[in-house]
């Protein structure tokens, strides 16, 4: 009898051990990299979104990447974009961010540097370049993100790297691609980078730096490709790759009203639409760097939360078909507060709903056309008025396309999805009642 509860016993605490193992382990399946820009708790009324309005997405991440540190370019240390907010000197925002993992053990908490929340000078991309051509300004680099890491715990680093963009390119007919391959036998093409290879070589160097000091810590390493950023001309994925925990695709923002001010079109499609530009969708970025050598499993595909929009005008038809005629980027919404880019929450306050049933001019809602191939994803339009006013397009993820894009993901045996940013999905529930609906739609499919 004794032996018998003995067993008994055992079994229950190997049991609940088991339960624990396995409820900790969940980053051993596909990541979610759940970004969070800091700043934005700054933000003005329903758009401040704090770390209290975070955390309930915190169940269905296995990464929350908080940001943003930036370079300075006199010492190439890096240094919080806002040290009011972040440091122990301050509002302690990167204590309370990484002591999130204490309510959710399983979570990792990276602090990212570079996209493009350091936007120092005409070209922010420069100082990215000349830091690495140096042994001693790359030493300094690492040497300040690993202070930074250590001090605060954080997990490790998403290095999100500013190289030159490739410029945009124009959707031409038959007659426009012959005349602009003429003309390119004359004019060529300009020189994106002259100095590209070396700093392909000095990257690797960088990275290798990192990881080699990140060792005895476990401090993780992370890529983000940003968009219109070409992998063959700046990285050597193949010596890349055995030091990068994922490459996170930032493949959203292939049309935006900066780029493209005169045509609106699919930000983020996952397949390329007929007659568009080649390269500029999900699949051939997946392709692309898997061709170069970079395992799947460590493929991120990046999930944005927030929609595009032009301006429309009478040129631009009635039928809201992309691409579409625009005359760049539509009205600031009221709570991001920059034109032609929307949250989400924002974007389905433009769509029918009770509250704007009755509406006109401006505030009439917008026609949403779903996508009914699971291709591209949704967009919403309205026509310009008889003064030629009011007219807007917005390309955009809702959590149906989201969905597809996480279906996409496990289809392809991918290492996961990023979203970006958790400030920018319906975190307030305003849309359908459920908060984070993007999130949470795309961890379902996964």
């Amino acid at each position: 009898m004794r032996w018998t509860v003995r067993w008994s016993v055992l079994a229950l605490v190997l049991g609940l051990a088991g339960v624990s193992v396995r409820a900790q382990n969940v980053t051993d399946g596909p990541k979610v990299l759940c970004y969070y820009d800091g700043t934005s708790t700054y933000n003005e009324g329903l758009g401040k979104v704090t770390v209290p309005d975070i955390e309930l997405a915190l169940p269905f991440c296995t990464h929350l990447i908080y940001g943003y540190v930036e370079i300075i370019p006199e010492t190439y240390r890096v240094r919080s974009n806002n040290e009011a907010l972040d440091l122990d000197t301050g509002n302690g925002h990167y204590r309370t961010v990484v002591a999130l993992k204490k309510r959710y053990p399983a979570l990792k908490v990276y602090l990212s540097v570079g996209a493009y929340h350091d936007l120092s000078g005409e070209k922010p991309f420069e100082k990215y370049l000349t830091l690495l051509e140096s042994a001693g300004s790359r030493t300094a680099f690492v040497n300040s993100v690993y202070t930074l890491l250590k001090t605060y715990d954080f997990d490790g680093l998403d290095l999100a790297w500013q190289f030159p963009q490739t410029k945009p390119k124009r959707i031409r007919g038959w007659t426009g691609k012959v005349w602009h391959g003429f003309k390119k036998l004359f004019t060529g093409d300009s020189i994106l980078d002259p100095k590209a290879d070396e700093h392909r070589e000095e990257f690797t160097a960088l990275v290798r730096d990192l990881k080699n000091a990140f060792a005895h810590d476990k401090f993780q390493l992370g890529y983000t490709h940003l968009p219109h950023v070409n992998q063959s001309l700046f990285l050597d994925i193949p010596l890349l790759k055995d030091n990068l925990e994922y490459v996170n695709l930032a493949a959203y923002d292939q049309q935006t009203p900066e780029r493209n001010p005169k045509e609106g079109d699919y930000t983020a499609p996952i397949y390329e639409p007929a007659e568009r530009v080649v390269g500029n969708n999900v699949d051939d970025k997946v392709k692309a760097w898997s061709r170069l050598g970079m395992p799947l499993n460590k493929i991120v595909v990046g999930i944005a939360t927030y929609g595009r929009g032009w301006k429309l005008t009478g040129e631009s038809g009635i039928t809201g078909v992309p691409p579409i005629p625009a005359d760049g980027p539509s009205p600031a919404g009221p709570y991001t507060s920059l034109p032609g880019f929307y949250s989400f929450s924002e974007v389905c306050a433009k769509l029918p709903n009770p509250g704007n049933a009755n509406l006109k001019g401006a505030e009439y809602p917008l026609r949403k056309i779903n996508d009914p191939t699971k291709r591209f994803g949704p967009y919403a339009f309205r026509i310009p008025d008889e003064n030629d006013e009011h007219g807007i397009w917005i390309s955009y993820e809702d959590p149906e396309s989201a969905g597809n894009k996480a279906a996409y993901v496990k289809a392809k045996g991918l290492g996961g999805i990023s979203i970006n940013d958790l400030g920018t999905d319906d975190f307030r529930g305003a849309c359908s009642g459920d908060r984070f609906p993007i999130l949470r739609a795309a961890k379902y499919r996964l």
